[in-house]
């Protein structure tokens, strides 16, 4: 006599499995949406010298058109998955890509500055709904084992969207004029968010649930009354913070005389990102051997080195100190975000939230302080202010050593600490 499935073995067989054509496609889905998504976020971002001389504005001001996207998807990043426990992972991805894209494609159209910022606003607040909705989707969606595949091709689409977006608007830049390049991608954002739409699977383990503001609240109250993830979140401030002043201020260096390099040479810095990806993986295996809090200093340490190559007047050695700075912070980056996920237990959407909020604030807010270290220091101000950030995230790191792992019962979470603490 056969009965009714256990809930939870129902659910287990909505699965989507490795190897299926439901698979294949949400695999194809997710690579498009991290694709669009970094590029359109940054788009702007190798343009900053351009607006500064179109519109008669400092680097701080220019700065703005990164920073009004970023902002504003910081704080939508908070609310946005509570959102899609009411109204749905996939209609709230879906609307994202092709809002955000429609704001993108108009920049080639608005006649100044303010309403160029306005869109960028838009672009920012659209934006949010994709990373703070993918990895939870990604996780109802497919089956255990498979996940891991599955949010690897998107964060592998999330950094090539973010290298490729800066570095196909610098040459499109070069051969056209920056509003056709800005246009172009908000038309590229739009068919890969049609293909997406078309491609990514309808949910089937979702179901739509009731939204307790005490509850998530409550979340984050016991996310901060920890001992080490407040620390994280300020890591993640500080180190976004350093990286997107050496990027953002850079090509304003480069451009200028002695190096007189064109858009395209300097948006061609950006493929240096690949060395971000590498690095990415070296630090989480590192991490998964060592421990976070034993192997968290080390990136940091070559983040700051880094920074100062970077103040070097060789046009090599300053593109090898930025390398050195994509390595650190992206392996600093990979083991602090996944500390986060490990030590949060059940809170672990809270959690990443704020880890979120608090790495895009540092791009919005620090991004453009940079800049006045730009206009009142020169390139010797940016490396100071970056270099002071990344200092303070050094004895953050060493402090964190002394935080004792948290006890779980067995197969409660993955072990925070390999390796017994002193």
């Amino acid at each position: 006599m056969t009965g009714p499935l256990p809930i939870a073995e129902a659910m287990t067989s909505q699965k989507i499995t490795r190897g299926t054509p439901a698979y294949k496609r949400l695999c194809l889905a997710m690579l498009l949406a991290g694709l669009s998504t970094f590029a359109l976020l940054y788009c702007t971002q190798p343009l900053l010298p351009v607006f500064a001389d179109e519109f008669g504005l400092t680097a701080e001001e220019s700065s703005l058109a990164v920073s009004l996207a970023t902002g504003p998807m910081a704080f939508v990043l908070l609310v946005a998955g509570v959102l899609s426990d009411r109204l749905g992972r996939r209609p709230i991805m879906i609307a994202s890509l092709l809002a955000a894209s429609v704001m993108t494609a108009l920049l080639a159209a608005l006649p100044g500055w303010y309403s160029l910022l306005a869109a960028r606003f838009a672009c920012g607040l659209a934006l949010a709904g994709v990373p703070a909705v993918a990895m939870t989707y990604i996780s109802e969606e497919v089956e255990d084992g498979a996940v891991s595949h599955a949010m690897g091709l998107y964060i592998a689409g999330s950094a090539v969207g973010g290298m490729s977006g800066r570095l196909l608007v610098s040459l499109l830049t070069d051969f056209l004029d920056w509003r056709t390049a800005l246009g172009l991608t908000g038309v590229a954002g739009l068919a890969m968010g049609a293909m997406f739409w078309r491609t990514l699977p309808p949910s089937r383990a979702f179901e739509p649930r009731p939204v307790s503001l005490t509850g998530y609240v409550g979340g984050f109250r016991e996310v901060f009354a920890d001992r080490a993830l407040p620390w994280l979140f300020l890591l993640a401030f500080m180190f976004m913070g350093g990286f997107i002043s050496i990027y953002n201020y850079v090509g304003f260096r480069l451009l200028a005389p002695p190096y007189s390099l064109g858009q395209s040479a300097v948006g061609a810095i950006f493929l240096l990102y690949l060395v971000g990806s590498a690095s990415s993986a070296i630090s989480g295996a590192a991490s998964g051997r060592y421990g976070p809090r034993r192997s968290l200093w080390a990136p940091i340490v070559i983040f700051l080195a880094g920074i100062g190559l970077t103040a070097a007047e060789p046009l090599f050695v300053i593109v090898v100190g930025i390398a050195v700075v994509t390595a650190g912070f992206f392996g600093a980056h990979a083991i602090a975000s996944s500390w986060v996920g490990r030590r949060a237990g059940h809170h672990r959407a809270q959690a990443t939230a704020c880890y979120l909020f608090c790495y895009y604030m540092g791009s919005s807010v620090l991004g453009s302080v940079g800049g006045y270290a730009w206009t009142h220091g020169g390139w010797m101000g940016v490396s100071m202010f970056a270099a002071l950030l990344i200092a303070l995230g050094l004895l953050v790191s060493l402090r964190l050593i002394r935080v004792k792992p948290l006890d779980r019962r067995p197969g409660e979470a993955i072990e925070e600490d390999p390796i017994p603490a002193d």
